[in-house]
């Protein structure tokens, strides 16, 4: 069977994570750090942030330059729909939805514009199960 996941997470190298704080208490954060410690290049999304984890933050997806691989979404799931609008518009191929973000109807929003979606699973989690052998 194969694992949709780990294709994912081995073909797409550009993050946009959405809601990515500074604060390092913060589960955005310490995901961020991790997923940059194993090569992924990292483009905080947060309208409060200057920088974050040494890369210049953005206020929205829209503002992001460059191409944007997978949007990572570290936002309440009534904030879903519109993050899924704009990686729509921006041509990402993955929304990702962390732990306890669920929004069946933008889901199904995404995967009709042909986008993969992933829901209420930890990309960190997922990385370290298929691709650490040692503790993470």
């Amino acid at each position: 069977m194969p694992d949709a996941l780990a294709e994912i997470l081995e073909k797409y190298k550009a993050l946009a994570i959405v809601g990515l704080s500074s604060k390092r208490t913060r589960p955005s954060f310490g995901v961020a750090s991790y997923m940059k410690d194993h090569g992924y290049r990292i483009i905080p999304v947060n309208p409060h942030e200057k920088s974050v984890l040494g890369e210049k933050a953005y206020a929205s997806l829209e503002e992001v330059g460059a191409l944007v691989d997978v949007v990572v979404v570290f936002r309440r799931p009534e904030f879903v729909p519109e993050v899924v609008e704009a990686a729509i518009r921006k041509q990402a191929k993955v929304v990702w939805m962390q732990e306890g973000v669920i929004h069946e109807q933008a889901a199904q929003r995404a995967r009709a514009a042909g986008l993969q979606v992933v829901m209420d699973r930890c990309i960190l989690k997922e990385h370290a199960k298929r691709f650490v052998t040692e503790g993470i």
